[in-house]
């Protein structure tokens, strides 16, 4: 992490995200709450450091919903707030969000979207440029990391002098680059408000009040668009009669393709687009015969300069996705937008493409594969391999979060990996479609997010069900952020825990168990009791994320080592690797081993070899029996 405190009028080389934050503190925040998503997560991270330091406000919400609302209280109570999450975040939070936009505010507040091309860590390319139109919303997309930290300041601004939220959109290239950024003023800190709404009505949102504020927010929307055009800029050969219109990380792309390919075009890149400034693009239009627009994912903008087009120039030509010569998925390189100019104007691509595919398949092929795996230690590779032999011919509905890579050999508990809190729901339907056994897995925060009213549901529509928690006390998956099942807060202050086996058992569910994963044994009977009991049951497998007992192994001076294969007693049945899959498990072709540089020296693959094959060493540890991470 660079520094994010750096003084003003320095330079400090900062993730994306970082960026986001530091604009965010410049533009005098005082209020931020979030749940954790990539790759939205490190402007979290980044504000929880500066929450310390600074003395302003900032949390881990149980979900995106609920953040938006907490900034919507500060922002309504006269303070500057933000809210961040991933795109997919974003359909938790919309309720909430496009009727605030009819509300307004009395402080500020910035909404941060971090979209996901190529859905690197998410289950969808949706493109959330589209709830900025729907929802009146005015959006700024930053294209690299000096503007994502000016842009979220900036929008901090735009949305105290317009009383209303500012959303900052950004994709994965642009959240996770880093780059040199010059800094302003941090203006944030600790204030109290005043909940004092302007009108008796304004935030009273029903019928005919909401209609009345419905008209006036389209009228601020319209004047958003008057300053809209300050935030695009014209760049390269004023003479050409070819014109590329792009924004955000795109942009970046385009101009290394117009380096590579010697095409002479103008460049309109956007920094506000939405609203549009419709003149700025129109009179850009008027200036050439040809457009090209480079976006990533939807025709969210070439829709709309077609649009401008026919009141500005009707005979021009728009290239883009619409007329094939750009895809409409995925992220985009400089090569997508190389083979859009060959396609278009007939440029042959300055790079032999088809010859680094041919070689880079070639070096690919001699490469072993290396899917994603669980790490080692990890509570739920345990939980699985019990759950495997007590439900082998259940259906599982699995959640968001590492337990998906359960979906994999040779575990395959994971037949559906949807949505956050969609095992329990879906599982809700397949109970009541089917007489097959159904398993719904789901962990601890994505619990807290989104599984709470699904498993009421159940219970009281009579389900047969069991609901399996995988609590390892943290969000793990992002990277350790709190929840409100753990006893600290964002900042490490100490927090009330909520009990997940009373919130359980106070909703009506009879049998619930809780036990630790590394407890094969017990935690195998519990799930074939579970299975056998009527209606909704719930076995909670308790065990601390395997980092984080690394970490603090680590930081109590003991030594981690690894157990050993014996190798008197080792058969080679290969049970330990075609059962468990720890990664540590080394195949020797003869023998198996295990790999000291991996082994965690946790003990569960103890119990797993059918010869007791498998040791600790002088000072190894036994996890299970020395309660670590319990």
């Amino acid at each position: 992490m660079g520094d994010l405190l750096a003084p003003p009028n320095t330079v400090e080389v900062l993730l994306g995200n970082e960026a986001i934050a530091r604009g965010a503190l410049e533009g005098g925040l005082n209020v931020a709450a979030a749940y954790p998503g990539t790759p939205s997560t490190e402007i979290g991270e980044a504000l929880s450091v500066a929450a310390k330091r600074l003395g302003i406000y900032f949390e881990w919400s149980s979900n995106e919903k609920v953040a938006t609302e907490v900034a919507i209280g500060a922002a309504w109570s006269g303070l500057r707030s933000m809210t961040m999450m991933k795109h997919v975040g974003f359909n938790v939070a919309a309720d909430a969000i496009f009727t605030l936009t009819y509300a307004g505010l009395t402080g500020a507040m910035v909404i941060v979207s971090a979209d996901d091309p190529h859905c690197h860590s998410s289950q969808n390319e949706q493109d959330n440029r589209h709830y900025s139109e729907a929802a009146g919303l005015p959006m700024l997309e930053p294209s690299n990391v000096q503007e994502a930290k000016d842009f979220t300041k900036e929008a901090m601004e735009l949305s105290s002098r317009y009383k209303i939220p500012f959303m900052i959109r950004t994709t994965t290239r642009v959240n996770h680059q880093r780059g040199p950024v010059k800094l302003g003023e941090i203006t944030a800190k600790p204030s109290v408000g005043v909940f004092e709404p302007p009108e008796p009505d304004r935030y009273l949102q029903v019928g005919a009040i909401a209609r009345k504020h419905h008209i006036e927010l389209l009228k601020k929307l319209r004047e958003i668009q008057e300053i809209s055009g300050n935030y695009a800029r014209i760049e390269g050969p004023q003479d050409s009669d070819i014109g590329i219109i792009t924004s955000g990380v795109s942009y970046a792309h385009v101009k290394d393709a117009l380096r590579l390919s010697g095409l002479e075009a103008k460049v309109l890149k956007l920094g506000m687009t939405f609203p549009l400034p419709e003149r700025t693009i129109g009179d850009f239009l008027r200036s050439i015969s040809t457009v090209f627009i480079v976006e990533e994912l939807d025709p969210f903008l070439e829709l709309r300069v077609k649009a401008i087009a026919k009141d500005y120039a009707p005979d021009l030509e728009v290239i883009g996705k619409l007329t094939g010569h750009m895809p409409q998925y995925h992220e985009y390189t400089v090569r997508t937008v190389l083979e859009g100019f060959s396609k278009a104007f007939g440029i042959e691509s300055p790079i032999d493409f088809d010859e680094i595919d041919k070689r880079s398949s070639e070096i690919v092929r001699k490469v072993p594969a290396r899917p994603p795996i669980l790490c080692p230690a990890c509570p739920h590779r345990s939980a699985g391999y019990a759950l495997r032999r007590a439900a082998g011919r259940a259906v599982f509905m699995g959640d968001i979060g590492c337990y998906a890579l359960l979906f994999q050999p040779p575990f395959k508990v994971e037949h559906v990996t949807h949505a956050m809190g969609s095992s329990v729901g879906i599982a809700n339907g397949v109970s009541l479609a089917t007489q097959q056994d159904v398993v719904a897995l789901i962990g601890d925060s994505t619990f807290f997010h989104a599984g709470i009213p699904a498993l009421i549901n159940a219970v009281h529509n009579r389900r047969k069900m069991l609901v399996v928690i995988m609590d390892n006390r943290t969000t793990a998956m992002t990277g350790h952020q709190s929840h409100p099942g753990v006893p600290y807060d964002a900042i490490g202050r100490e927090a009330p825990s909520i009990d997940l086996e009373s919130l359980v058992r106070a909703v009506g569910v009879n049998y619930v168990r809780v036990v630790d994963p590394f407890d094969h044994k017990e935690t195998e009977k519990a799930f074939r009791e579970a299975l056998k009991s009527e209606g909704v049951s719930v076995v909670i497998t308790r065990r601390e994320c395997a980092l984080l007992t690394v970490r603090r192994i680590r930081e109590q001076g003991r030594r981690i080592i690894a157990y050993r294969v014996n190798p008197d007693k080792c058969t080679y049945c290969r049970v330990c690797i075609n059962t468990f899959a720890c990664p540590a498990f080394l195949d020797t072709g003869s023998l198996v081993e295990i790999d000291p540089a991996v082994c965690f020296g946790c003990g569960a693959c103890v119990q797993v070899c059918p010869y007791e094959a498998i040791e600790p060493q002088e000072g190894s540890l036994d996890w299970r029996r020395e309660k670590l991470g319990v």
